[in-house]
């Protein structure tokens, strides 16, 4: 299990270092990234939240670097496109976040704990979570009745929760490190605006605390 975000292509981006990437696919979070993946990361979810203001919100700045992060410093609720990538190495089965996932929902995976069903997206591709009895079942696709499916006990779900969780704080430690670097003047502001679509606790040490 990976949390991971969809990504569009880095093109033309030019307010800091990112990496090359393509439209269509997911970059998986972690304390593994090297600095350009982490600038191509919050490239990313600065983009998903740069929609301009409305009578709420102050207006756009005008420079561009302010304009680009308005949206992520001034929403209060944020998204990022993406959310859980699960794999099955032993069939090659991979479960995909659909076009209604986000990556800020992704304690919503504790819900299956409970019973009941979680959908991620609908008709073309409609990915579900359930949980039938000590077993959670992974549909890739619920409108094909052939669908590849994963299946896992809720034991071994908790553990993969327990590792997301972990792979994401430690991409956001990355993160508030990389904005100390290439985003001085807004450090604080983005790792705190991180935290929240993320659903962690920001970074409490030195300079990068809320």
């Amino acid at each position: 299990m990976q949390p991971a975000l969809e990504m569009t292509s880095t093109d033309g981006f030019g307010l800091w270092p990112v990496a090359e990437f393509k439209s269509f696919g997911f970059l998986p979070l972690s304390g593994e990234l090297s600095p350009a993946e982490v600038g191509t990361a919050v490239m990313r979810i600065a983009e998903c939240n740069d929609v301009d203001p409305d009578d709420v919100r102050p207006p756009r700045p005008v420079a561009a670097l302010d304009s680009f992060l308005h949206g992520l410093l001034t929403f209060d609720t944020l998204f990022a496109a993406g959310g859980l990538r699960v794999a099955d190495s032993s069939t090659g089965v991979a479960f995909l976040p659909g076009c209604c996932d986000g990556l800020e929902d992704w304690r919503d995976w504790q819900r299956l704990d409970d019973g009941g069903l979680l959908g991620f997206g609908h008709d073309p591709v409609s990915p579900i979570a359930e949980r039938f009895g000590d077993t959670i079942r992974l549909t890739v696709n619920a409108d094909r009745s052939d669908s590849p499916v994963i299946e896992l006990p809720t034991t071994e779900l908790r553990r993969l929760l327990v590792g997301a969780e972990r792979d994401l704080a430690d991409f956001l430690a990355l993160a508030a490190d990389w904005a100390s670097r290439q985003l001085p003047d807004h450090c604080s502001a983005v790792t705190a605006a991180l935290a929240r679509v993320l659903d962690l606790h920001a970074p409490m040490s030195g300079r990068y605390a809320s």
